[in-house]
């Protein structure tokens, strides 16, 4: 499949949203998680957070922003 330059137009986005079958592509996710092919990204504000052993609120004051924006960060 190439690459699209260009984001879909209202018109094709409805198209394709409207062909989608969400219970197969839900199924078929469950299905690669249970055979191992699933992977879990953690993002790299998360990663480094863990790895600084620090808390959530201890994190968020270290950066001088609230837990919530932290949280929306990760």
């Amino acid at each position: 499949m190439a690459l699209r330059k260009q984001p879909l137009t209202d018109k094709e986005l409805e198209a394709w949203e409207s062909s989608r079958d969400l219970s197969a592509e839900l199924l078929e996710s469950v299905r690669q998680m249970k055979a191992g092919k699933g992977r879990v990204v953690m993002s790299p504000l998360l990663s480094a957070r863990k790895k600084s052993g620090l808390s959530e609120v201890e994190f968020a004051r270290l950066f001088g922003v609230p837990v919530r924006t932290l949280r929306d960060w990760e």
